[in-house]
């Protein structure tokens, strides 16, 4: 039979490996609260590995669009040439799969680059408009006639009263695609295609 010193014993025992329960996981929660305190981003936290982090990925910034000469002192943006159909399901694919075909827009003194090569064009081509000279060959003769070289310039019957045309203004590429028809003449400048070289668009998809 227990005698009393022995049952305060055990009862003692019994108190602290109740407390000892209890109080073991306190150590586990304060590193969880630890840990979590040093994962923490503070505001100005911008040294260190995390910013060389951010800085590493940054991308290029585009160059600078200004007023080109004959231009109003704020450009108009041109609008994308690309509108996704409104109609199209929210799987179809068609704008991603077929963005090799949207040209690049021209941006600092390239866009001015291209405003200047679309009013020489006009001005060449303003002759024949007048006359009525809706020929390929007449368009190409005259486009020559401003020094591009022949194999930079494509021309094409678009209609009995009218012609498209191609030019490659340099190899940047800078890019002068536009037509001429009884009542005016039009163009337009863009840097090319994605994954092509020249004026051409691309032909394909995925």
């Amino acid at each position: 039979m227990p005698t009393a010193g022995r049952v305060g014993h055990d009862r003692g025992m019994t108190v602290i490996r109740m407390r000892a329960r209890r109080l073991a996981p306190l150590p586990v929660a304060l590193l969880a609260v630890l840990a979590a305190g040093c994962g923490a981003q503070h505001p100005g936290d911008g040294a260190g590995a995390g910013g060389a982090s951010r800085s590493a990925v940054a991308t290029p910034s585009r160059p600078a669009d200004f007023a080109c000469p004959g231009e109003s002192p704020t450009p108009t943006p041109r609008p994308s040439t690309h509108t996704p159909s409104p109609t199209a399901p929210p799987t179809d694919h068609y704008a991603e799969n077929h963005g090799f075909m949207v040209p690049f827009p021209l941006h600092g003194k390239r866009r001015c680059q291209g405003l200047a090569a679309i009013g020489r064009v006009r001005e060449a081509l303003e002759p024949l408009r007048r006359r009525g000279d809706f020929t390929a060959e007449s368009a190409r003769k005259a486009l020559t006639g401003l020094g591009y070289p022949a194999g930079q310039v494509q021309t094409y019957q678009n209609g009995s009263a009218g012609v498209g045309f191609l030019v490659e203004v340099d190899d940047y590429p800078v890019c002068l695609e536009g037509e001429m028809d009884s009542a005016q003449t039009k163009a337009d400048a863009f840097g090319g295609y994605p994954d092509h070289t020249g004026c051409d668009q691309p032909s394909g998809g995925h």
